[in-house]
């Protein structure tokens, strides 16, 4: 692993600590990229090495949290067990390589752009009153961790992008109740997709210890400087960063589309060639 990539990854790693301390949810959308385009990982090592770092960070910023007694239980089992069950769903769909490495990504690309979108209209909404109760909103709820269990299964986020804003604005918690909520449902899900992928990404597991020494750092630095940022500009910078990520992992996605769509035409040209060869060496044998 070369110095630079090392450096990128404990940066990478640092920022998602950071946002994940901050924000309580998101961070972990920018894992991907960084290791598809950063570290150029196939995303059949990328997925199941990014929820593993996931499921780590999530444990380490839920910590506080869960000390504070800042987690809601009902809410919580409400929006997780769908969650948790879309997550096995979305993994062993990947498993069974029903969903090919240029679809992940492409999914991936449209959840980084959902989220940018929650993220800037977030401040918002949380400002208006909450309306949703009783079985509506218990559906709301459920119906939004069997999407977000999917995503993380198939695409390896964790989803607090979304959780958050749900148990917010259906559940009607407060923002740290709801960022304590988001983090125990990140690992859970994460945790749950990592087992039904049913594969360890051993060859990358050394790209786990720069990210994770970064994410440990940003993680302290966030936990200490929440209290004094200012929750919009953070937001809308986050938000930023997600579009650019959007964007740069569709690339990926259409060059690894054009790669995969270029080979069968390869190897078709040298079947043809060789079948070619094999008439014109028939046809040399028989004028003899």
């Amino acid at each position: 692993m070369s110095v630079a990539l090392l450096a990128l990854l404990a940066a990478g790693g640092g920022l998602i600590g950071f946002l994940l301390a901050v924000l309580g949810a998101g961070g972990s959308i920018l894992l991907m990229p960084l290791l598809v385009s950063g570290a150029a990982l196939p995303t059949r090592e990328a997925v199941p090495l990014s929820l593993l770092v996931v499921t780590l960070l999530a444990v380490v910023n839920a910590g506080p949290y869960l000390r504070r007694r800042q987690v809601a239980v009902g809410p919580a089992l409400i929006l997780g067990l769908p969650a948790l069950a879309g997550s096995w769903i979305g993994g062993r769909v990947v498993k069974a390589g029903l969903v090919s490495e240029p679809a992940q990504l492409l999914i991936f690309a449209f959840a980084a752009l959902v989220a940018a979108w929650l993220m800037l209209r977030r401040t918002q909404a949380s400002a208006r009153p909450h309306n949703g109760s009783g079985q509506r909103a218990s559906a709301l709820l459920a119906g939004q961790g069997l999407v977000v269990g999917l995503l993380t299964g198939v695409a390896g986020v964790g989803g607090g992008f979304a959780l958050v804003p749900a148990l917010v604005l259906i559940a009607g918690l407060p923002m740290q109740l709801a960022s304590g909520t988001s983090l125990v449902l990140i690992a859970a899900n994460s945790l749950v997709a990592l087992a039904a992928l049913g594969h360890w990404p051993a060859a990358s597991l050394p790209f786990t210890l720069p990210l994770i020494s970064g994410g440990l750092v940003g993680a302290a630095l966030g936990q200490r400087l929440a209290p004094h940022l200012p929750d919009r500009r953070l937001r809308q910078g986050f938000a930023a960063l997600l579009v650019g990520s959007a964007l740069l992992t569709g690339f990926s996605a259409s060059q690894r589309h054009a790669g995969a769509a270029g080979r069968p035409a390869s190897l078709s040209t040298l079947q043809r060639q060789s079948s070619q060869g094999n008439e014109g060496t028939i046809a040399g044998v028989r004028s003899r």
